[in-house]
């Protein structure tokens, strides 16, 4: 007879090891960014892209190839991102502006 024993969930998680991130000074900077002027507001709208432009199909021979989205890859993305959504939001509530132009 066979016992079937129920095994701890978090045993089978590898866990991270604590190691130096070199970017974690960059990621910190851009995190305590204090957006309250217009003009650097407006700046970061346009320099921070909504979507990432390198996705697109590609037509061959008859044939469509899809490029996925390679903005994941850049290991600041998530911080510019917070970085133009902290600017957006300065614009719409602080400033009154609208915004549609810089929303895709």
């Amino acid at each position: 007879m066979t016992t079937i024993t129920q095994t701890d969930e978090r045993s089978l998680i590898p866990e991270k090891t604590p190691g130096f991130d070199l970017l974690s000074p960059l990621r910190r900077w851009v995190n305590e960014i204090q957006v309250c002027d217009r003009r650097v507001a407006h700046l970061c709208c346009r320099l921070i892209p909504c979507c990432c432009p390198f996705e697109r199909d590609l037509k061959l021979l008859g044939h469509t190839f899809h490029i996925p989205a390679l903005c994941k890859l850049n290991p600041l993305y998530d911080e510019l991102v917070g970085l133009r959504f902290r600017s957006l939001s300065y614009l719409s509530n602080d400033c009154g502006e609208d915004v549609t132009k810089y929303i895709c």
